[in-house]
């Protein structure tokens, strides 16, 4: 027995040392890689749009960048830096040549020196921000210019970088730009609702609602999914799981019991707040999900598959499935859903605006509690 557990023991850790060993050898090759690209630097002529041009990039890229700073030095040190993170760069030396480069080329970002001859930041900052509004612009500036480069801001500018920075400082600031970026996109893209099938181990994306093919949705949004056997799997749906957010209890309903469609079946817990789910079908509980109750987490991957609260042994399956939604029904349903939510939160937050308003994932979590249940009792409990 002990040599097996020793072989064991020695199996993990030679698999531990091959995928260190693998990884390392990737992100090695992946580095010298990138060195070729920066090493090649390319001068790319522009003639007129942008003369003084030098393009780095890489495949995959985390994002792509446009700097502009009138001195060489830190425009060395963006591509030096960033390209070797994974980041594909332009630089050019003049304010005129950015705006000219924007207009024919795509970038996630704009890096602009504060203080340049000709056109300055400032006017860098709103031509970009006005010709194209996608783009974030980050302003580089110095200490004794912080002031100016805040009001930037009020043009459009996303933040700013001051110089001198180490590679630590840029990297890390760039990193957090991106991931604001990132985020601020995901809220304000329309949310989309599509059928697909989701494994347990896949987190679904921030963006979008998914219904797994096969999976019939009830008003109340719990899921129901059929076994050949007749026994029916119940579950939090995406909707809810999305709007919610942080979820800290599943008050699971006893072994036994019997249900009958539109009572309550299981309660969702959030902090000292809580709402019930009502049952989508009649029966008797046969089943709990008791991986489910000791790691509440693995919510955060996907509400549906393994992840299911309880199982009903349903008694008129036949005819309560008439009432719930399926495929596209049920993607119809989302969608109506979306806009009487974000119709009904705008109501709660008191917001008055007639312009377009983001759904934020985990919106419910920031609502007090009076908000809280008035949104969860509207929507929930139906």
């Amino acid at each position: 027995m002990a040599l097996f557990i020793l072989a064991v023991i020695i199996f993990i850790v030679a698999d531990v040392i091959i995928r260190f060993t693998i990884k390392k050898i990737n992100e090695s090759k992946l580095r010298k890689e990138r060195k070729a690209v920066l090493e090649e630097a390319v001068k790319v002529d522009f003639s007129k749009e942008a003369v003084s041009l030098k393009r780095a990039e890489v495949q995959n890229a985390k994002a792509k960048i446009l700097c502009v700073d009138d001195e060489d030095v830190i425009l060395d040190s963006f591509r030096k830096i960033l390209v070797l993170d994974g980041y594909s760069v332009d630089t050019v030396s003049a304010g005129a040549e950015a705006v000219n480069l924007i207009k024919t080329n795509h970038y996630d970002f704009v890096f602009t020196d504060l203080k340049m001859p000709e056109m300055d930041g400032v006017e860098v900052t709103k031509v970009v921000k006005n010709l194209r509004p996608d783009i974030d612009v980050i302003i580089i500036t110095g200490y004794a210019t912080v002031e100016t480069a805040v009001e930037c801001m009020k043009f459009g500018a996303m933040d700013y970088v001051q110089k001198p920075f180490t590679e630590d400082e840029l990297l890390e600031f760039t990193k957090r730009s991106l991931i604001k970026r990132q985020d601020r996109i995901q809220k304000q893209l329309k949310p989309r609702v599509h059928i697909a099938h989701i494994s347990e181990t896949e987190k679904l994306g921030s963006g979008e609602f998914t219904i797994p093919g096969g999976v019939f949705i009830s008003e109340g949004h719990c899921w129901a999914g059929i076994s050949q056997d007749g026994a029916v799997k119940i579950g939090l749906d995406d909707f809810a799981k999305k709007l919610i957010g942080k979820i800290d209890g599943i008050d699971f309903p006893n072994l036994g019991m019997n249900i009958t469609a539109g009572q309550p079946i299981f309660g969702i817990k959030q902090g000292n707040k809580s709402v019930q789910f009502l049952s989508p079908v009649s029966g008797q509980v046969k089943s709990i999900n008791h991986e489910l109750m000791d790691n509440i987490e693995l919510l955060e991957f996907t509400p549906y598959e393994k992840n299911w609260i309880c199982i009903i042994d349903a008694d008129k399956i036949e005819t309560e499935l008439q009432q719930l939604k399926i495929g596209k029904n049920a993607m119809n349903f989302y969608q109506e859903e979306i806009d009487c939510y974000l119709k009904r939160i705008k109501e709660v937050m008191k917001i008055e605006t007639d312009g377009s308003f983001e759904l934020n994932w985990g919106q419910l979590e920031n609502l007090k509690e009076k908000d809280w249940y008035s949104i969860t009792g509207e929507f929930f409990k139906k």
